[in-house]
Order: C-alpha cells, then structure tokens, then sequence
C-alpha cells in the first residue's frame, strides 16, 4: 500500500459463478484493461475506482474452489496472492452457498493476508431463506464483510466506503488461528521449529502456512527458499500421518476446514423458510433442460439458432467492413502514384487486415450469445449433456462447445477453450479445433461441388464436415493416448441458479473479446499480407515468351466494341496474370513444391492455391481464378472458372482437393490465435505439421480409393 500517493492493489479472489467478475465490472466500470499473467494464458482483468480521496486498483483473478489443487488457474492465483503486489485481498463469497464458498475463505485465512469479504447474491440468499448475522461474521472471519448483489449495484457503495475504512486504519486485525488434529498441530510445529528462528508474529503466521501447504503436499510452492531438509522433513511427515490414520494429510486438512466451516455457519447463519417458487422454477427448468430425451435436442437447436443468427444479422456489418477496406484500397489507389508502395497497401496490407476485420461482427456476435448463454445460467448445463459422449475421446463436457463453435470459425473458438481449467484438455481441444470446417472452406467446397458433382454437391459438402469430426475425434483419441497420456482431471461442472444476463455485463464482455481479438491478431496478420504480397509481386521483372499486346491485337481485330471483345481482352489479361505469377517467388515455390503434391494429381496451380490459402481459405478461390485465366474477380459462382476446373482435373482429384483443404494449415489467423493461447510456437508449428501429413494421407487415399472405385 502506498500511503503517500494512497494507492491500494486489491485482489478479487473467489470461487467460479459467486459474481466476482460482475463485482469487478461494477467497480471499475470502463476504467479496466485485459492482460496475461506472466507465462500463462490465464487472463487478468485491471481496473481503477476513485474513492474518498484513495485510488483502488482491482486485479480479478480465475475463478477458484481451492488453493490447494493443481489447475492453471488456482496455481496462478495462489503464486498471485503469494506475491507481494496485492495489499488486499477482497474475498468474493456466494452468499446463498456459503459452506463451500468457505473453503477457499478459510485458506485465505491461514495465508495471513489482509481481507475483506463481501457475500454477493445477497437477494438470493434471502430467497433461499438464509439469515446471516453480518457482524458475528465478520468478528469470527477477522475482517469487514459487506452484502452486495453486483448483477443490481447494490451494496457497491458501502463496499467501497469499507475499504476507504479499512485502508486509513491500516487493515487492523487480531489474527485468526485454524486448529486441525492434535498429530496435524504436532507437524505443523515440527515443520515450523526447522525453518529460520524469529520473534517476529508475521513470520510466524508464514511458517505455519508454509507447513500447512507442505503437509497438503504442495512442497514446490510452500518451500519458498527453504532447505532440502526441510523437504525431507516435509515427507517423513506426510508418511507419519498417513500411517497413524490411514489417510493422507490433505484429506485430515480439509476435514479439520470443513469443521471450522460448520462451527462458524452454526454461529452465524439460520436457515429461514425458503420461498419455494424460486426453487421449484430452477428445478422445472432443469427438468425441462437437462431432460434425458429432449435436453441435447433442444441443445443442438439453440446452437442453431445461435449460428443462424451469427452469421445472417454478421453479414450486414461484415459486408459493409468489407466495403470499407475496397474502398480504402480504392482511395490509395487513387492518391498515390504508382509504385511498390501502392501495390503493398491496396494489393498487401488492407486486403490482408481487411480479410481479419470482417471476422469481426461474428465474432462479437458469437460471444453476445455465449456471453448470454454463460450468465444466464445455461453455458454450465449444456457441458454437463454432452459431458457423457465426451468422454469417448477422453475429454468432458467443456470441450464440446469450442469445437461446435469451430464450425462458425476457428478463431474464436480456440479463445473459447479458456473456459477449460485443466491445460492438457485444453490444448488437445485448440489442436483438434481446426478440423471443424470453419465457414471460410465453404467457398471451396461450392466451387468444386458445383463443377464435379452438381447433382450430389449437398452430400459431398456434408461428408466434408462429417470426415472433419471424424478426423478430430481420431486425433483426440490419439493424442490422450500419445503425447498427453492419463486420464483427464475429474470434471464436476457445478450448476448455478438461474439468472437473467445483465446488459451492462454483457456489453463489457462483447467488448473485451472484440479488443483482444483486434489486438491479437493485427499483428501477425499485417506481417503475414506483407510476406504474402512480396511472394507474390516479386520480381518485378518477368520476362513471358508471347507478347500480351500483340495477342489482344491479334484477339480483337475483326471484334466490334461490346462484351465479346471485352471477354477477350479480359481472357488475355488473365492469361498474362497466371504466366507472370508462375515465374514470380510464389510460382516459383508452386512449382518446387508441386512434386510433393503430385501423388495426389495436384498441378503447379493447385499448389498455389493452397499455399495462399495459409493466410485465408478464401483465398484459394481467387487465387485459382487467377491461374486458371478465369479473371480475377472470379469466386465459388463463378461458371467460368467451373468449366476451367473441370477440364484440368478429374472428379476423383476435385474430391481430393477438397479433402486437403478440410485437413491442412489453419489459417494464419487460426495459428496466430494458437501461437497466442499457448505462450508459443511449439504447438502452432506442430498443428501445421500434423495437419499438412493427415491431410496429404487423407488426400491420398481419397485418391487412391476413387481411383478404384471409377
């Protein structure tokens, strides 16, 4: 704390669904910023409140249950709240579900840091029936405590003057002692007496939290610097107790907590008649909702909906983004003169950003329904349907609804995996993701399924999207049984009462997701245009083995003004783009790469569109356009460059074509997300190289079998 400038860091600390975030968006409104913690993914949400003269920074840590097990998020919030930055730890409780809010309120206790503690969801609790005596409360827990209910604001106010409170009088407090099992006490004091000898009570209350953390046997984050024989000290210990009562020390931990819990809730609380109305409507909706029979129908048609509405109401915005950045194109054009630098803005950066930002609109859009769907209560039930048919592939629940969202775009779904505690079932979800056919590969499979197969082109598409599942169920499974063995963390998906979503929360959350998303990605996607557009512009100079010129002459001579003679020019055009591309670094690249691919009847040209397509699978349209001399405004319509494909391959190799662009490299933003989310490019260059081999064996055998079969 700084008293001079009157500065207090506060950390918000407590279990998932209590309304600690809605606490904090309450509190700091818009004057918050979203960042990492140090080396870990986790998110951290900082914002400011100006109070009776002191300045409040809240610092909203994951939501927890424990400090004592091993997820990324209570590790990070532990090695947070172990550190010197905050002052205070304001302790965020559901009030209506005390007895396991508690839990984590009695660890905060024993680690000695100042706190206050605020009991959220007050009016349920009241609905419930629930009595609390505030101030016996707050005596026994050593601390201010104040009722609040964040979805309304109430109780806000009075939180902060507690705090204003708090902080002149230099957080004072008597010091409250857990007491455990006479054999856990003996330990505890065995453990204490090795570490360094001082008269100071902090110190004191230290030790006993570094014993009490390594008989619960996390020894890496208790020893703090202490010596190997005291880690030796810790185990003899640990074996002690398990011997004298047949379980381990963590377990005689949590009961001696829950017995503190139970003495203070009996001081403290009386359980009123409960008004049944409220209860019994959580309980029909769930009746209704998590129906063995309808629930996962009633599910799949919310999904639906959801992505209906995604991408119908996205397409107005989306189209006028899209509008927006020709239309910068065209002013650059316009303004300056011809050069490398206008080809690099209109032809490099603004399409490359631009192609970004019209993911913009649906990506706001999918996080307003999920940001819906999470408040209201509904987010954690759809994980608990599907949770049973999850654990086919070794994952839970969480993970079905980032690869239903992939779908839509692969983007926001791997930011969706953030609300996966457990970091290998995280990760095997982001690295599966991109074998959901996101909506960009839907061009592709128009265009093709248009030109080969126009009386099956719906089965062909749905055999696309079902060989995605396929293939990312595979990889689950192989995965948990490869790199990531072992069973995946018990997943126990807690089911919070009903709420109706706040607009305020839902706003700030839209707007947080449309920040991040801007910020992590711009970057990487304006380094990949520029690297796409020098491939593809240089070298300037080609030197072609027909003249241009004279083929228009040659072309047009005995045509009249009109379409016709228009049509050719633009046939030579073209003719021209492909011959100068194909000699170009990206050419270049085709052709050396074009042996690769030869196994699987790909040509020079197809390489190249699929090496475009790393930066956007719409890209692979265009860039065909091109090559195959079918003008450069050519997209999956197009009937001209349908006749071309269909005359430079066979159906057999359109389907394989097909198959490589399902399964290869995500797009650039899709690794960049990747990159971004696992602090690096291990993972990013492992899902390239993963999906480019199950890609070209996909091919292959499609290939190989439609061979056989024709």
């Amino acid at each position: 704390m700084d008293r001079e400038k009157r500065e207090l860091v506060i950390a918000l600390a407590g279990n998932p669904n209590c309304g600690k975030t809605a606490l904090f968006n309450r509190l700091t409104g818009a004057r918050q910023r979203v960042g990492n913690f140090s080396g870990v993914t986790v998110s951290r949400k900082v914002g400011e409140t100006h109070h009776k003269g002191w300045t409040f920074r809240f610092v909203d840590l994951p939501g927890i249950y424990s400090l004592s097990t091993l997820t990324m998020e209570e590790r990070v919030a532990r090695e947070y709240l172990a550190s010197r930055e905050p002052d205070l730890i304001l302790n965020v409780v559901d009030a209506g579900n005390l007895e396991r809010n508690l839990f984590l309120t009695v660890q905060l206790i024993e680690s000695g840091r100042p706190r206050v503690y605020v009991l959220n969801m007050a009016d349920e609790a009241r609905n419930k029936g629930i009595e609390i005596d505030l101030e016996g409360l707050s005596q026994r827990l050593d601390g201010p405590a104040v009722f609040t209910t964040a979805r309304t604001g109430a109780g806000v106010e009075a939180l902060l003057d507690a705090l204003a409170a708090d902080a002149e009088a230099g957080f004072p407090r008597r010091g409250v002692t857990v007491h455990y099992d006479g054999h856990l006490e003996e330990a505890a004091r065995r453990l204490m007496a090795l570490a360094p000898s001082s008269t100071d009570a902090v110190d004191e209350k230290v030790h006993r939290w570094q014993a009490i953390q390594g008989l619960e046997g996390l020894t890496e984050e208790s020893s703090g610097g202490l010596s190997e024989a005291w880690r030796e000290s810790v185990r003899r210990e640990r074996e002690r107790l398990a011997k004298q009562h047949g379980e381990g020390a963590e377990f005689l931990l949590a009961a001696g907590r829950y017995g503190f819990i139970r003495g203070l809730l009996r001081e403290t609380v009386r359980q009123g008649a409960t008004k049944a109305s409220l209860v019994t409507l959580t309980d029909r909706l769930d009746g209704a909702l998590l129906h063995r029979v309808l629930g996962l129908p009633f599910f799949f048609l919310l999904m639906g909906l959801m992505f209906q509405a995604t991408f119908t109401l996205g397409a107005y915005p989306t189209d006028a983004i899209d509008g927006l950045f020709q239309w910068l194109g065209q002013q650059v054009g316009a303004i300056l003169p011809e050069s490398p630098l206008r080809e690099l803005l209109a032809e490099g950066i603004l399409p490359g950003v631009g192609g970004v930002a019209v993911f913009l609109p649906n990506i706001m859009l999918l996080f307003l329904f999920i940001s819906l769907f999470e408040d209201s209560g509904y987010m954690a039930r759809t994980a608990f349907l599907t949770d049973r048919a999850m654990h086919a592939i070794g994952l839970h629940g969480r993970a079905f609804i980032p690869l239903l969202m992939g779908f839509g775009c692969n983007v926001p779904a791997i930011m969706a995996t953030r609300s996966m505690e457990h970091p290998k079932d995280r990760l095997v979800t982001m690295l599966i993701n991109p074998f959901m056919s996101c909506s960009a590969r839907l061009p592709i499979f128009i265009l093709f399924g248009g030109a080969f197969f126009p009386e099956q082109a719906g089965l062909v598409v749905f055999s696309l999207y079902l060989l995605g599942i396929l293939v990312a169920l595979g990889t689950a499974l192989l995965l948990k049984k490869t790199l990531f063995r072992g069973l995946s963390e018990p997943f126990v998906m807690e089911l919070p009462p009903y709420r109706w979503p706040t607009i305020r929360s839902v706003a700030l959350h839209m707007w947080e997701k449309a920040v991040e998303f801007l910020k992590k990605m711009g970057g990487v996607i304006l380094a990949g245009s520029v690297a796409i557009w020098f491939l593809q512009a240089y070298p300037r100079e080609v030197t072609l083995d027909w003249n241009p010129e004279e083929k228009i002459a040659e072309a047009t001579a005995h045509l009249p003004e009109g379409d016709e003679r228009q049509a050719a020019i633009q046939e030579i055009e073209a003719a021209k783009a492909a011959a100068e591309q194909e000699q170009r670094f990206l050419g270049r690249l085709g052709r050396t790469i074009q042996p690769v691919f030869e196994p699987l009847g790909f040509d020079w040209k197809d390489s190249i569109a699929l090496l475009t397509g790393f930066v956007a699978k719409e890209v692979v349209v265009s860039t065909l356009g091109v090559l195959h001399r079918a003008g450069k405004e050519s997209d999956a319509e197009s009937q001209s460059l349908r006749e071309r494909l269909a005359s430079s391959m066979s159906p057999v190799t359109a389907y394989a074509f097909m198959v490589f662009s399902l399964l290869y490299i995500p797009c650039l933003a899709t690794i960049a997300v990747i990159r971004r989310e696992t602090m690096g490019w291990r993972w990013p260059v492992f899902s390239v190289a993963y999906g480019l081999i199950i890609a070209w064996i996909a091919a292959w055998v499609a290939q190989a079998v439609g061979g056989w079969l024709t």
